[in-house]
């Protein structure tokens, strides 16, 4: 029996051939395809700048760099999110202050920001968890009134939109991931920044190449975060079926919720009426989660923890910021939270396969 794989990348033989042409040409830093792809990401998203770099990392890092961040300084982030929202701050000093979240949608509660800014706050980082976008408006709104920045991690949210607008696009930095998992890729790690603030995206675009204004000459303090040509073709070409594949998540999410329904001990992913979520993964909650995994891994069939352990209870955080306040809502769901396969590549047949193995799974449980 084959294997059910959480995510599937995308390939197909006009990438392949693109990917060969790039290798042929023997050019394969700051090229075409990397301009292509960042004024076709750019159109997509809306926005004056995109500036592809290394990975999500590099981007959060260079964001971070830009906010000019002192020893002290705090940044309110989601607990309940990938580590590297939180770990670029350790190399500024900067404190992150985790904040817990909404129960339905696992994105960062805004009551909360709003109970834990003081005056040391300097960025917010809302995170778009799983396509999920944040409610925006509040966080903006605080945001102007106390001078904070907004930095955007859209790492997981290609697509989705906030009251019709794209998200990535409403801070004054966003923030994308192109890891292979995610719902776009350039076939290996990849990142993105956005913005529409000119002096952001000036120099950003020359600290991801070492700061140089040319071949020779470094006005400016950078690193090597470049995005190179064939990754930047992969993206390219990803992008053209960005919204096709969106949509087919979106039918896919459907399936799965109209017949999980049925199970009262399943907790479905929410929705809000202002957003439009791309979907990164489908998550769900059950109390028997562990062995729901168990059960699935016995019948070739992928699950993923999206994440079992908080950011602000991992070893390094404690080491470096101490023991760090209770965040009851997070705590708890990430005893419950799994999910399951989703790919705009899942046919009818697995889907079908997976819902006769999660009536499987109830029944025996039942």
């Amino acid at each position: 029996m084959e294997e059910i794989k959480l995510v599937k990348m995308y390939m197909d033989d006009v990438i392949r051939n693109e990917v060969i042409k790039v290798l042929d040409t023997g050019y394969y830093i700051n090229g075409p395809n990397l301009k292509a792809f960042e004024n076709d990401f750019k159109e997509y998203l809306g926005v004056k700048y995109a500036i592809g770099v290394s990975s999500g990392t590099a981007a959060l890092f260079l964001s971070y760099y830009e906010m000019n961040l002192k020893p002290g300084d705090e940044v309110i982030l989601p607990s309940h999110t990938f580590i590297a929202t939180a770990s670029p701050l350790a190399f500024f000093k900067a404190k992150p202050v985790f904040v817990d979240v909404d129960p339905d949608t696992y994105c960062m509660d805004v009551e909360d920001v709003k109970e834990k800014i003081t005056s040391k706050t300097k960025v917010i980082t809302p995170v778009h968890l799983y396509g999920n976008p944040v409610d925006m408006d509040p966080i903006l709104e605080i945001a102007k009134e106390k001078n904070i920045k907004v930095i955007e991690d859209a790492c997981q949210a290609h697509g989705s939109e906030y009251k019709n607008k794209k998200v990535g696009a409403l801070g004054d930095l966003g923030v994308f991931s192109f890891f292979p998992s995610k719902s776009m890729t350039v076939g290996g790690d990849g990142g993105m920044i956005v913005t529409n603030n000119d002096k952001y995206g000036e120099i950003l675009k020359l600290r991801r190449d070492h700061g140089r204004s040319s071949k020779y000459e470094n006005a400016n303090l950078g690193l090597n975060f470049r995005l190179n040509e064939i990754q930047a073709v992969i993206g390219k070409l990803q992008l053209k079926h960005l919204s096709e594949w969106i949509e087919r998540r979106r039918i896919i999410v459907q399936v799965y919720n109209d017949f999980l329904r049925q199970y009262s001990n399943v907790k479905l992913p929410v929705e809000r009426d202002w957003a439009k979520c791309s979907y990164y993964v489908y998550t769900i909650q059950l109390e028997d989660r562990d062995e729901f995994i168990k059960f699935f891994k016995e019948r070739k069939i992928a699950t993923g923890l999206y994440y079992p352990i908080p950011v602000h209870k991992q070893p390094i955080i404690e080491d470096l910021y101490g023991k760090q306040p209770k965040l009851p809502v997070t705590e708890e769901i990430v005893k419950k939270i799994v999910s399951l396969p989703l790919s705009p590549l899942l046919n009818d047949e697995e889907l079908a396969r997976i819902k006769l193995e999660i009536n499987n799974f109830m029944r025996r449980s039942s």
